[in-house]
């Protein structure tokens, strides 16, 4: 993609009316337009036994999954088939700068960026998604159908590995060109399927189950509660029926609960929850001690890695920054240059300089070198 080519859309609209509500097409001039990787690099990418891929094929109603790393024969088949390989953002930074098109979005809510291939009448099947995302058009045309609003109980297709509805029903049909994008908010169906040989990037965000959200909140509540408190019955009634569990005394259980979730409870198990790796982050010691070594010694420049996940919030104590899943107190002095390192994805020259001279930020980017955030040269 080129650096002069523009996202189409006005962002405050889109928030106001689409977001997580509605589909929409955004229609892009294609001119200046050219897809951050094409079809043999993606087909490399798939060949790697480090990086995540699988391969969809579909003959009539039957659908088989098969799963990386491929080799070039796997490529050819019969059927319409579809390869989709994860995380391309990790190691491509073209596909990476996707992902600043969207920067109205808080990067936290960004998960990684996923780039399909497809013969002609390729696809992945009609199904729904628990996040949002947006399609955009690399090579080719696809064909994007949208259907009605899911939810876990809407009927699918039996597969051990794949969640195709069983039924779609048509709402719209849009053909997208390169460099158009289609936003897709969760629980809306979606199909689509390619128009002689295309790309697809899938951009999407991240969003914690409330499930998972309970269970981190509570697990800090319960860090902070007094474990010599117990349930109280004081003033209660005779009991008439000996082996009774009265509802007065489910009631009062329910009452004495509800007062003890009523606590202030710290933010950090937010941060935490929304800035974990969806992938494992290999830490080696040894890599880490010689790049602290050279951010003493003058590095000249600081980047984010292709998977941080990198976050902050101001408090009244100062500040806490959130690094794939850690929580590291910090001073407020570190601020400017988390803005700069979260804005820009790097820092360098009298920037870094400047940071490192401040003892409080220098030792930060330490942290977000053990934490495996960040990497220097």
């Amino acid at each position: 993609m080129s650096g002069g080519w523009q996202l189409n859309l006005d962002r405050a609209v889109f928030l106001d009316e689409y977001w997580q509500r509605k589909p929409l097409l955004i229609k892009n001039n294609a001119e200046g337009f050219t897809p951050a990787l094409d079809s043999d690099h993606l087909a490399g990418l798939a060949m790697d036994d480090e990086i995540e891929s699988r391969l969809i094929e579909q003959e009539g109603s039957n659908w088989q999954v098969h799963h990386g790393p491929f080799c070039a024969e796997d490529f050819e088949r019969e059927h319409p088939w579809t390869v989709l390989v994860q995380a391309v953002d990790h190691y491509v930074p073209a596909v990476a700068e996707l992902q600043r098109l969207f920067d109205f979005i808080p990067r936290w809510r960004m998960d990684d960026v996923m780039v399909s291939y497809a013969v002609d009448g390729g696809s992945a099947g009609p199904h729904y998604d628990n996040y949002d995302v947006f399609l955009m058009q690399g090579e080719g045309q696809r064909l994007w159908r949208i259907g009605q609003h899911c939810d876990s109980t809407s009927p699918l297709l039996p597969h051990d590995e794949m969640r195709i509805l069983e039924h779609f029903d048509t709402s719209a049909e849009y053909l997208l060109d390169p460099g158009d994008i289609l936003y897709v908010p969760p629980g809306v169906a979606h199909w689509g399927i390619a128009r002689g040989e295309c790309t697809t990037f899938s951009i999407g965000f991240r969003a914690p189950a409330i499930s998972d959200m309970i269970t981190r909140w509570t697990d800090q509540l319960l860090l902070q509660m007094d474990v010599e408190q117990f349930y109280r019955d004081a003033a209660r009634t005779p009991a008439s029926l000996p082996g009774e569990l009265h509802p007065t005394d489910v009631r009062h259980a329910v009452a004495q609960l509800r007062a003890a979730l009523d606590q202030t409870v710290g933010n950090q198990w937010f941060g935490e929850l929304v800035t974990e790796p969806r992938y494992d982050v290999e830490i080696d010691e040894d890599e880490v001690a010689a790049a602290q070594a050279l951010l003493r010694a003058g590095a000249r420049s600081v980047a984010l890695s292709p998977a941080a996940k990198l976050a902050w919030q101001q408090g009244e104590e100062g500040l806490t920054v959130f690094a794939n899943g850690e929580s590291l107190p910090c001073a407020r002095s570190a601020l400017p240059t988390l803005l700069l390192l979260c804005d820009r994805r790097s820092l360098a020259g009298d920037i870094l300089d400047k940071a490192l001279s401040d003892l409080d930020t220098a030792e930060l980017l330490e942290r977000l070198l053990q934490y495996g955030c960040i990497y220097v040269e």
